[in-house]
């Protein structure tokens, strides 16, 4: 605090973070459907006359964007949205490609009448959302969905970082989804790896969504690919 500078007092703090708290979930959600990609400069300035606040505030949400990974602080530039390389798209994959199947197999065999309930409740708003083309809501609808269905595996490290992989890939996943035309495969794969675990058909479950995991990496990595070609 510089000298003479009177202390913020508490009601002032608490207004700023709960300020940057809403500025930051309105930037992560433009961020996520790729109103601003990859490479995308922040100024604090223009947000802040954007938003017709401090820069305070503004500061605050773009270090709690920073700490979730969606951008970057640069030298010389500032906050920087975040992207993904072609090795990191890969390397994401590979290891959702190895820990989801293996979840599934522990968790399907717990699931409950309510389980497969509220699973079918969920391919049904996430078939809805790619039939309307709410782009906003398919990363989100489909993290879910793999969620719920490793949520009784009872390995909480790993449902962890299955949870920040689906993040990191969300953005990824909704430009495959978009750029490849795949909505009614995605939807139609849900549906199946679905009534495999209904049926007790577990293993061939797990199979299922391994081989729908893997054509999702390879169809994006094949946009990356052709994205980067001159």
């Amino acid at each position: 605090m510089s000298p003479g500078a009177l202390p913020r007092s508490a009601p002032d703090r608490l207004v700023h973070k709960t300020v940057a708290a809403a500025v930051a979930e309105s930037l992560r959600q433009r961020i996520l459907t790729g109103e601003f990609p990859a490479g995308m400069q922040l100024r604090q300035d223009a947000l802040a006359e954007e938003f017709g606040i401090s820069r305070i505030p503004i500061r605050e949400a773009l270090l709690q964007l920073k700490a979730t990974g969606l951008i970057k602080i640069m030298p010389h530039r500032g906050a920087v949205v975040s992207g993904l390389s072609v090795e990191e798209v890969e390397d994401i994959f590979a290891l959702r490609v190895q820990l989801e199947p293996e979840l599934l197999v522990l968790s399907a065999r717990h699931f409950s009448e309510q389980d497969f309930e509220d699973l079918h409740s969920l391919t049904e708003e996430y078939s809805a959302a790619l039939a309307a083309k709410e782009i906003r809501r398919w990363g989100e609808l489909n993290q879910r969905f793999h969620l719920d269905l490793l949520r009784h595996a009872e390995r909480p490290r790993s449902l962890s970082i299955i949870a920040g992989l689906l993040q990191d890939c969300d953005r990824p996943t909704r430009l495959q989804l978009s750029a490849s035309g795949d909505v009614a495969r995605a939807d139609r794969e849900h549906r199946e790896i679905l009534a495999l675990c209904q049926a007790g058909q577990i293993d061939a479950a797990a199979d299922h969504l391994r081989s729908h995991i893997a054509y999702a990496a390879q169809s994006l990595i094949a946009i990356y690919r052709r994205a980067l070609t001159p």
